[in-house]
Formats: C-alpha cells, sequence, structure tokens
C-alpha cells in the first residue's frame, strides 16, 4: 500500500504543481513555480500518510532557489493558497471558501488578475473577499461593508450591512479614493459596469 501511495504521488505531484504553477502565472506572480518535495522515510518512521514526507516548495523566479512555502512571504504566500485553490476547485468537497485580504501588498494589474482568479472560483464555490481594492469588489455578485462601531457600555461592536445595487458606486468610489467624489464615483460606475459586463 505504501509503494502504491507512493507511486500515486509521484505521478501526481509534477501534474499539481504544474497546474497551481499555470495559475500563480494568471495572478501575476512572474515565474514564480510551485514544487512538491518528495522523500522516503525508514520504515520506522511511515505514518498513516505513507512512507514518504511531502514538502511543497516556492521558487520566486527562474534560477532562483526554492524554499519551503511555510517561509515565504504573506503576499505570496495568500496567492499561491488562491492558486492551489483554484486548482482543487474541481475535485474538492467544500461549498464556502473565505479570502481574507487575499489581495494584501497588490494593485494595479496584478489586482485585476486576482479579481478575475476569484471570480473564477466562485463559479464552483461560494466565495467570501475581505477585500480593500476596488478592482476585486466590483466584482462580487453581493457587497457587504462592514463597520465597527462603539455600542453599550463601551463595547466595541461590527455593523455587517448589504449594500444595495445603488449603494454600490460610492462604496466603491470611497475605496479608490477615501471619498465619493464626481470624477471617484464616474470611475467606480464605469468599473462596476465593466465588471457587470
Amino acid at each position: 500500500a505504501a509503494e502504491a501511495l507512493a507511486a500515486a504521488r509521484a505521478e501526481a505531484a509534477p501534474r499539481f504543481t504544474a497546474a497551481v504553477t499555470e495559475q500563480m502565472a494568471r495572478l501575476e506572480m512572474g515565474g514564480a513555480q510551485l514544487e512538491c518535495a518528495l522523500s522516503d522515510l525508514p520504515r520506522g518512521s511511515w505514518t498513516r500518510a505513507g512512507s514518504q514526507a511531502v514538502e511543497f516548495l516556492f521558487r520566486p523566479g527562474a534560477g532562483m532557489q526554492a524554499r519551503p512555502l511555510a517561509r515565504i512571504a504573506s503576499g505570496e504566500i495568500s496567492r499561491v493558497m488562491l492558486a492551489v485553490k483554484v486548482v482543487l476547485g474541481q475535485v474538492d468537497d467544500v461549498d464556502t471558501l473565505v479570502f481574507d485580504e487575499v489581495d494584501a501588498g497588490v494593485g494595479g494589474s496584478t489586482a485585476n488578475a486576482l479579481a478575475e482568479v476569484l471570480a473564477d472560483l466562485a463559479q464552483t464555490h461560494q466565495v467570501i473577499v475581505v477585500t480593500h481594492l476596488a478592482q476585486v469588489a466590483v466584482r462580487g455578485q453581493a457587497h457587504y461593508v462592514v463597520r465597527k462601531a462603539e455600542g453599550e457600555g463601551g463595547m466595541p461592536e461590527t455593523d455587517l450591512r448589504k449594500l444595495a445595487d445603488d449603494e454600490r458606486p460610492a462604496e466603491i468610489a470611497r475605496m479608490l479614493s477615501g471619498d465619493a467624489t464626481e470624477t471617484s464615483l464616474a470611475h467606480a460606475r464605469e468599473m462596476l459596469a465593466s465588471a457587470q459586463g
């Protein structure tokens, strides 16, 4: 059984890492790659997970050294995990995925690419994204605003409110420029129209 599992891993690992690397390219991670290192364990160290140690490695670019995935920067790991979820999305049995600031440290065309990948993932899952990026927010089918306030006795309270369609342009404008000016409102309306089209 251990030999069969090891053979299955050896066959699946390159396909899996290639598929994740392809999604990472969509997320504008340059030449970054995901790799899988399989190493045989001594017989006394075998577990229910088999006869091998499995470690995922991240190579930031061609010619650069691969490092354990657990040791890479948080912004990169968020995007790698998104790429993994997209690849596994076709076969997993998870209904809802929550991404908290998966867009941290990105902007411009990378933010647009990230929004596109999240929208693709939303075709097979319910996707909840906590974001401060307008490019990501406009792709949502529903838009909620979370606000913290001081409640009774000075205790903090969190208010979650779904925005009506006619409220979204002002919130997107606020995300773009910090305020809803005529210019930012026009840009917000354009982004929403483009995202829905």
